[in-house]
């Protein structure tokens, strides 16, 4: 589904350049559930931007499902990101004068939501756990319930690819693993591709595919097949 080309990242900053990645190759697979770990500034982070078309290689390109990014109009990286990617941050994003619901519908709120859709985030919402909190604003609601309407919100547009960034960095132990578990169910049923930024390795599983980075280069062929 992902293929990397050669990508690479440099920051200019005064007369100094920062390399956050150094001619990454390789690819990675359709439907596979992936974990980027790395000490910081490794970056790992860069690297799940680039993906997600939140940002450009300074080389390099990447091509998704045939498609490079490198050669799409700005126009054309937000029709991208509206349609094909789901993103889940650290920080829940949450409005804090919208309830559970209408936080999952964000997105759509400028062009209209139509009640098939309404519906839907509903839906999303039980399958998290949350069909008992529907009308909470997020100021009543816990880490760990704000971060599963996240993850709604992030799967409403049924995304072929889902990018999380320490998604349970603010989460305890109980709540983290419950969300992963999440993640991979939701996923599996959805047929995505997972890709996650974290410093955690406590929530592996045998199945996953591990990137290891440092230095702005993959130093492992675990989890992404480097050329």
């Amino acid at each position: 589904m992902i293929e990397l080309q050669g990508v690479t990242k440099t920051h200019t900053r005064g007369h100094t350049e920062v390399h956050a990645l150094r001619q990454v190759s390789g690819q990675i697979e359709r439907g596979s559930f992936n974990f980027i770990v790395g000490p910081s500034g490794s970056g790992k982070s860069s690297l799940l931007y680039l993906i997600g078309a939140l940002d450009e290689p300074t080389s390099g390109d990447i091509v998704v499902d045939g498609r490079s990014l490198k050669g799409l109009s700005p126009t054309e990286r937000d029709e991208y990101r509206r349609s094909e990617v789901g993103f889940i941050f650290q920080s829940f994003n949450l409005l804090a004068n919208l309830d559970a619901v209408d936080n999952v519908l964000v997105p759509f709120l400028p062009r209209g939501v139509s009640a098939e859709l309404r519906s839907r985030a509903v839906d999303l919402l039980k399958q998290v756990g949350l069909g008992h909190r529907l009308q909470h604003r997020p100021a009543h609601l816990s880490g760990g319930e704000q971060q599963r309407i996240a993850i709604a919100r992030a799967l409403l547009k049924r995304p072929k690819l889902v990018l999380a960034d320490e998604p349970t960095g603010e989460l305890d132990t109980k709540t983290g693993a419950e969300v992963f578990q999440l993640l991979r169910d939701l996923s599996a049923q959805n047929q995505a591709t997972v890709v996650v930024v974290t410093h955690d390795q406590s929530h592996f599983a045998p199945t996953d595919r591990i990137i290891r980075m440092r230095d702005g280069q993959l130093i492992t062929e675990s989890a992404l097949e480097t050329r």
